[in-house]
């Protein structure tokens, strides 16, 4: 039953994608079945092959080593709070346990160490091969290739800022495909930060969302594709430096900053967004109870999301859990969705269920990264601002059906 209700879903989100579409006469079905292909290849190579889960035990242990180094420096600044030992007993245990001082900070170590890497020419080089093997199988410009490939592993702004020069130029698809592909995948900063929380919640944590953020790149663009129609010639495209640094320590302080900045950001929408569904929940709890319970945000996106799950292959007696999860990370933020998965009581999901979810969570389709993205593409093209924000909302749209379709994918070959 499930795998019916995955190739369902196989089906019926890129369906979803050209029955939307600004000219559905124009779409070519050689992009729909190139990316359907992809995503299998990617899928069950990663997923399948021993080798790469050799590859992925070995990830999670840089991970285990990551936050062990993260440790040291935030024992040596925040004490205890820091994970230092606690000068008192703990009568519950990980009560010392301060997200803020814990796990936020390995955010700073991991953009420092992206920023190191992209002085050194390593991540370049990763990036450029992946941006070849996109334009070769998908049939796209150098230009959308590399951003699409950067995507992988840095953010929606840092991405475009990569082929800055030729922004102006991209064709209104390509534009586009470049947007779903920022709201489709995870910077590499926060991916390991997601990764640590889900540390215990799924095995092998950073190779899932690793191979996650990897299979919807093709999703990403497939997507984009059925909605907005390649009509004219693409745009080449070279890749460009991310940032100048005229040594390795200046890379690390650049990286720092950069990531001090993130992760300020993450508090303060942290703070605000847990505040924001707390205030709307109490107004909801005010209306009469419903089916015995009071209504509450995450019941009303779980009715509303509970298909999109069940045609990702997750049973219908599940169905409204996820959906709930599926509903945060659109209208809050996928962080938010991944702390409400390591939260949820036992036996809410099957571990099958938690696996599909952190696929389809993986992206950063929602209402905050869309003020993000807005702002950080209007500054670099000006000109382009007002098409830029017309796209805005479609791209929200069609990066949440590229991470559904990625969940669809994973569900089936899992």
């Amino acid at each position: 039953m499930a795998i019916l209700q995955g190739l369902t879903g196989l089906l019926l989100f890129p369906l979803l994608a050209w029955l939307i579409s600004e000219n559905r006469q124009a779409c070519n079905w050689r992009v729909p079945v190139t990316g359907l292909a992809l995503q299998l290849i990617i899928a069950i190579l990663l997923l399948k092959i021993s080798l790469f889960q050799t590859l992925f035990i070995q990830l999670n242990q840089a991970l285990l080593a990551l936050q062990q180094a993260t440790q040291a420096g935030t024992s040596f600044v925040f004490g205890y709070l820091g994970g230092a030992e606690s000068p008192f007993l703990e009568s519950d245990s990980g009560s010392s346990f301060i997200l803020a001082f814990r796990a936020l900070p390995l955010v700073l170590v991991i953009s420092a160490l992206s920023a190191l890497l992209f002085h050194w020419r390593i991540l370049p080089l990763v990036v450029g091969f992946f941006s070849r093997l996109l334009q070769k199988s998908l049939n796209i410009s150098g230009a959308l290739g590399l951003g699409a490939a950067a995507n992988v592993f840095v953010g929606m702004v840092e991405s475009p800022l990569l082929i800055r020069p030729y922004l102006n130029r991209l064709t209104r698809s390509e534009l586009f495909s470049l947007m779903t592909l920022g709201m489709a995948t995870i910077a590499g900063t926060v991916l390991v930060l997601y990764a640590s929380l889900l540390e215990g919640v799924i095995a092998n944590p950073i190779g899932h969302l690793l191979t996650a953020s990897l299979i919807s790149a093709p999703a990403a663009v497939m997507i984009s594709r059925l909605m907005i129609p390649e009509t004219q010639p693409g745009t080449a495209g070279e890749l460009l430096e991310l940032q100048s640094a005229n040594s390795s320590m200046e890379a690390i302080t650049h990286g720092t900053i950069e990531g001090l900045k993130l992760l300020a950001n993450i508090i303060a929408m942290l703070i605000v967004l847990v505040a924001l569904v707390s205030l709307l929940n109490l107004i909801l709890g005010l209306l009469p109870n419903f089916v015995g319970e009071p209504l509450s945000l995450q019941r009303l996106l779980g009715w509303l999301m509970a298909p999109m799950a069940w045609l990702m292959g997750i049973p219908w007696s599940e169905a409204v859990t996820a959906g709930s999860l599926l509903g945060t990370k659109t209208v809050l933020n996928e962080l938010l969705a991944y702390l409400d998965l390591t939260n949820l009581p036992e036996g809410s999901l099957s571990e099958r269920s938690r696996l599909i979810l952190t696929y389809a969570l993986c992206g950063f389709a929602n209402f905050g990264s869309l003020g993000i993205m807005l702002g950080g593409l209007g500054s670099m093209v000006p000109e382009r601002r007002s098409e830029i924000v017309s796209l805005g909302m479609k791209s929200i749209v069609a990066g949440t059906l590229a991470t559904l379709l990625t969940g669809t994918i994973a569900g089936l070959v899992l």
